[in-house]
């Protein structure tokens, strides 16, 4: 079991890429099972481009050893509308009251409020259950997409549809 104390959150650095781009591939791919390569998702290539530079962010959990145990991204689309991306967790580290995940999120909507951002979306794969639980319990509610504030792309695979409306 790991500690709070041995996670730090840390916005993106470029030197963290290849271990952001493993960490999500590895999630994607070997654990869900969801066939997606880095080229069918150009934002984890450049998040710098993708993700900072648009007005948004990107944070990233280190272990106590300094290695990625966790990433959290905020997309932004417009001046009050994000959408909530690449938000994966190593296996390890999953399920504990203060880990990675909570910290992470805790990041993004202090960020995503600061930033006058009313409206948070965001797409999972279906087959992600425990992931559509954790938004629900976090307020998400689902909704079809012609009910998306914003139109955005993304790999569609039998996806649902999330919105959080902030305060």
């Amino acid at each position: 079991m790991h500690s709070k104390t041995s996670i730090s959150i840390v916005p993106y650095r470029e030197e963290l890429k290849a271990q952001v781009i493993d960490l999500i591939l590895h999630i994607q791919n070997v654990e869900a099972g969801v066939g997606i390569s880095a080229q069918e998702q150009p934002d984890i290539l450049a998040i710098q481009s993708s993700y900072l530079d648009q007005g948004g962010g990107f944070w990233v959990a280190l272990d106590e050893s300094g290695q990625v145990a966790g990433t959290i991204g905020l997309q932004r689309e417009d001046a009050i509308t994000a959408v909530l991306k690449k938000f994966f967790v190593r296996a390890d580290h999953r399920g504990t009251p203060e880990g990675p995940a909570i910290r992470l999120y805790a990041e993004l909507l202090a960020f995503a409020s600061g930033a006058g951002i009313r409206t948070i979306v965001l797409d999972t794969p279906a087959v992600a259950t425990r992931s559509h639980a954790f938004y629900e319990r976090a307020g998400f509610r689902k909704i079809d997409k012609a009910d998306l504030p914003v139109a955005y792309d993304y790999p569609d695979r039998g996806s649902l549809l999330f919105r959080l409306d902030l305060p």
